[in-house]
């Protein structure tokens, strides 16, 4: 998939952080661009401000923890354009705290976009893209969360590491297949979002952060700290693209968390105790 010219992209989580970036190198590189995300206004105005600089764009509310919703997406992509090339299923929120802390309305709520989402756009978009018989990339939204873990976010890391495995079982399944659609799983640590502040599309309303345990404060305060000084969307819209001209299935944009990565894999070889998280620093 180097000549993408004409070529149909599908975004979910399209109208902020990384799906915006996302979006707009899909449409420098000449793609059809298909926004997903499940804010209006948001997304309304990333399709206002694209066909502005001449991309060719159909903006579709979308919830991806609806599997109808998701189906409804790939509907309307196809009817408008005719075949999809390139899906990312990117739409992610923040949130959680220690494992037995989180409420089970949080840990559906964030299993339900985070993980969810993905196998819905997994087991809607692949047949369809299976049926095209032509070159087509899919890239699934994970996180650095997602390879390695430490204390709290409970749910947020589960889902992560859920799609780092649902991935490498897609890659493994097309590929004995023969098909023509590869498979990334982007795995950026802090990246400049409004992740954090996710809870604003929280089905039960915003959530209140008070009654947060002390542990839970700290933590959340350093990843706001990480994430405010993490690396801009565009940066990680890059990293996807030359992924895929290298034909790259781990996209990791934080070299600096390999070193925890490989502790993490030798702790499981060796069968020892996880290593503590400050051990790593």
């Amino acid at each position: 998939m180097n000549d993408y010219r004409g070529k149909v992209a599908v975004i979910t989580g399209a109208a902020s952080g990384i799906g915006r970036a996302l979006a707009d190198r899909c449409a420098r590189e000449g793609l059809r661009v298909v926004l997903a995300d499940i804010e209006t206004a948001a997304l309304d105005r990333a399709d206002v401000e694209l066909k502005a600089g001449g991309a060719s764009t159909l903006a579709v509310k979308t919830d991806v923890s609806d599997p109808q919703s998701i189906e409804t997406l790939a509907d309307q992509a196809y009817s408008a354009f005719g075949s999809v090339d390139l899906l990312v299923n990117n739409a992610g929120v923040g949130g959680g705290s220690g494992v037995w802390d989180t409420s089970l309305e949080d840990w559906q709520w964030i299993l339900g976009v985070n993980l969810w989402g993905v196998i819905h756009g997994v087991r809607t978009f692949v047949p369809r893209m299976l049926a095209q018989n032509t070159p087509g990339w899919i890239v699934n939204t994970a996180s650095v969360a997602g390879l390695v873990s430490s204390p709290g976010l409970g749910a947020y890391k589960v889902a992560k590491h859920g799609v780092v495995t649902l991935s490498e079982t897609l890659f493994h399944e097309l590929a004995m297949r023969q098909s023509k659609i590869k498979v990334s799983v982007l795995c950026p640590g802090f990246v400049n979002t409004a992740i954090l502040d996710s809870d604003r599309n929280h089905p039960g309303g915003r959530r209140s952060k008070e009654g947060m345990s002390p542990m839970d404060a700290a933590i959340r305060e350093q990843v706001r700290q990480g994430i405010e000084t993490g690396m801009a969307p565009a940066q990680i819209a890059d990293a996807v693209f030359d992924a895929i001209h290298a034909e790259r299935f781990y996209i990791l944009t934080h070299p600096e968390y390999k070193e925890a990565v490989r502790i993490r894999m030798e702790d499981i070889i060796e069968q020892r105790t996880p290593t503590p998280p400050e051990s790593l620093a």
